[in-house]
């Protein structure tokens, strides 16, 4: 439970710092899927896959709701797209893997996989 906290803490401080540092464009729903991966993935670098296995759903729809989302000012929307196509495809496993109930050894590889695409999109996306 610390180990949550302290990354969302570290999260909001971070997200602060880069708010206050630069005003460039901001894509919300890039943001609302990086707050579910974050709850997602630290901990399952610690090797507690139950934040995964409780978020599965909510990563398949934030990661539907930014793919469906128009690129902002600022954004590459061309070369996000068949990136963020990856990263719902791979959340889609994710969820399909938590519904069959397959092993953290499983999980972890696979949310390790969409947290490598979505830092893909974040290095890639801005114009």
């Amino acid at each position: 439970m610390t180990k949550i906290k302290i990354s969302l803490l570290m999260f909001v401080f971070s997200f602060a710092a880069f708010a206050g540092y630069s005003q460039e464009a901001t894509w919300l729903e890039m943001e609302n899927f990086h707050s579910v991966m974050s709850l997602s993935f630290h901990p399952a670098e610690d090797n507690n896959l139950k934040p995964v296995r409780e978020k599965a759903s909510a990563l398949v729809n934030k990661a539907k709701e930014w793919q469906s989302s128009a690129a902002p000012k600022g954004f590459n929307g061309t070369v996000t797209a068949p990136i963020l196509k990856k990263l719902v495809k791979q959340c889609n496993l994710i969820e399909v893997a938590v519904n069959k109930n397959k092993s953290d050894a499983e999980l972890k590889k696979m949310i390790t996989k969409a947290h490598d695409i979505f830092h893909e999109i974040k290095e890639k996306c801005r114009e």
